[in-house]
């Protein structure tokens, strides 16, 4: 059982399936795929909740959402129609392998996508009048949808008066305007068609997993090739993760080591808006699909990507950064831990040595020919013992998560022995996790620094050693509060009554229990909380 963020848990999933020998198998029918999970979400996640009316409205709901993210192009009328034809059934139609409700909803959409598409071309055509007070509402996740087509309408060219108003006043304008954004549709109706019949049912049973909890996940064959590609040997790219936001590619985090990282002009929260390769021409890239976004970024070792940026603390909509950057390999020893040594002046201005471990995640040792956490931070730290410091800082600011026995065996090495952390079923049933080794690694004065994008199995280090009053923890006010354990279920095993199974098939990522403190409350929501609180430069409201 491993502890992490999506890369981690992702990475668990691979490394367990091929470990698997096992001869080819037919991938198995969408519709045996579809009741696979309804019936896994059912037995397996921590709630046990059957797929009944109450999980049938928040799964349209969260089916609803995916496709119209800002609320614009579905109105409260739609919305209405569609509960009252599948709110109470449509989790009990997985269960009868049944995605005609999946089609119909993503055919809605697309047809709204069109309209509004083809309006949006005539209204560039008009005048527009900058002059005005008007508001506009860029963020409208949490708006309700318009009551209906006029409002909808009101609410567009309000829109797009503000898009066309910040190509006007752009650094680095690419082509007029209005030729600009309604190119930029045309790509987003483009888009929205090329969803087959695959990747429309992908986006429906993810939907129905993250109506259990946000962490539980549908992934489908190509989630699991990108996240192998991800957690392989070695990368070539910019080491940027990206996430789709309202339309654009958005700097999710940045790989240690990575060329965007090292060179620190990109910022976490960064807007992508246009990509370029060497010299060539930048090529506008809102409203395109992030996979497509990501391979332009991709490429060559050694080549040049180009990107234009809305930097992530830009008051001025308008305004862009030029960001030009060197492809390299990035390799995964850029994630192992590593030490350093600072010297600093005592009270009586007599310099002392500290210890500082920086730790970007709890890698684990999967076969004897690979490092672990635990083992290069006890080599780590004897060097650091033989450089006599006075004390240790263990930094986990960028920290996911990663494999559990190594969160544990990694806390021992700061603790004589003791339990480190309880893990909860779903039928109520407690295991409690001991300290793996009597032996002490280190003894002297800690601290363990920490920040919201700390995680998971980082949560359950610094808990522990929180708990037992071993370390003093500094950092932002919380961690990122994720207390849940997910598995990796590959679909094929249950989807086969012969036992084989297909990597067609995807997996479930699947929240199967609770984990808890060594004193028993939860790091869930709450995360672990700083016994001091450094200012932070930027507050992530809704990071966590």
């Amino acid at each position: 059982m491993r502890l992490s963020l999506q890369r981690s848990l992702a990475l668990c999933a691979i490394l367990f399936t091929a470990t698997v020998a096992t001869p080819p198998a037919e991938a198995a029918s969408k519709e045996t795929i579809a009741m696979s999970v309804g019936r896994l979400l059912e037995e397996g996640h921590y709630t046990r909740q059957k797929l009944n009316e109450e999980v049938s409205k928040k799964f349209l709901q969260t089916y609803l959402e995916m496709l119209d993210f800002s609320h614009l192009f579905f109105t409260q009328e739609d919305v209405d129609t569609l509960n009252a034809k599948y709110g109470i059934s449509i989790a009990g139609d997985v269960l009868l392998g049944t995605l005609k409700p999946a089609y119909e909803i993503y055919g809605l959409y697309t047809k709204r996508v069109d309209e509004r598409v083809a309006k949006i071309k005539e209204l560039l055509k008009q005048p527009m009048d900058f002059k005005s007070g008007a508001m506009v509402e860029v963020s409208r996740q949490k708006s309700p949808w318009p009551k209906n087509e006029a409002e909808a309408d009101q609410l567009w060219r309000g829109r797009i008066a503000n898009e066309l108003l910040q190509e006007h006043l752009s650094e680095h304008p690419i082509e007029p305007a209005p030729q600009l954004v309604g190119r930029r549709y045309d790509r987003l109706a483009r888009n929205v068609h090329e969803q087959d019949k695959d990747e429309q049912m992908k986006l429906f049973l993810d939907a129905l997993a993250q109506a259990y909890d946000p962490h539980s996940e549908y992934l489908s064959k190509a989630d699991m090739k990108n996240f192998s590609i991800n957690m392989g040997l070695s990368l070539v790219g910019i080491g940027a993760m990206l996430r789709s936001e309202d339309g654009y590619a958005k700097i999710e985090s940045l790989v240690p080591g990575g060329p965007a990282q090292v060179d620190g002009r990109l910022k976490v929260g960064d807007r992508i808006t246009a990509v370029a390769q060497g010299p060539a021409d930048y090529t506008d890239v809102r409203e395109m699909r992030l996979d497509k976004v990501v391979e332009m970024i991709r490429g060559k070792k050694g080549t040049r990507v180009r990107l234009l940026v809305i930097p992530s603390d830009a008051t001025d909509p308008s305004r862009r950064k030029n960001v030009e950057l060197v492809r390299d390999e990035i390799k995964l020893k850029d994630q192992e831990a590593r030490a350093d040594i600072i010297i600093k002046k005592d009270e009586n201005g007599d310099p002392i040595k500290l210890g500082w471990l920086t730790l970007p995640s709890f890698y684990a040792d999967m076969d004897r020919h690979q490092k672990s956490t635990t083992r290069d931070v006890l080599a780590l730290l004897k060097r650091l013992k033989k450089e006599n410091i006075a004390g240790l800082v263990v930094d986990l600011r960028r920290n996911g998560g990663g494999s559990l026995e190594e969160a544990l065996s990694l806390t021992g090495l700061f603790l004589k022995s003791g339990p480190i952390v309880q893990t909860k079923d779903y039928n109520g049933s407690i295991r409690i996790s001991p300290d793996p080794d009597a032996a002490m690694a280190y003894s002297g004065p800690l601290i363990v620094l920490t920040s919201r994008q700390s995680a998971s199995a980082s949560e359950i280090f610094a808990a522990a050693l929180q708990d037992y009053g071993r370390a003093v923890i500094i950092g932002d006010k919380n961690t990122f509060g994720k207390g849940t354990v997910q598995t990796i279920l590959p679909i094929g095993r249950f989807a086969s009554l012969l036992g084989n199974h297909s990597d067609e098939d995807g997996a479930l990522k699947l929240t199967s229990q609770k984990f808890y403190r060594v004193a028993g409350g939860s790091t869930q929501l709450h995360g672990v909380a700083s016994d001091i609180v450094l200012p932070c430069l930027t507050v992530l409201l809704e990071f966590g």
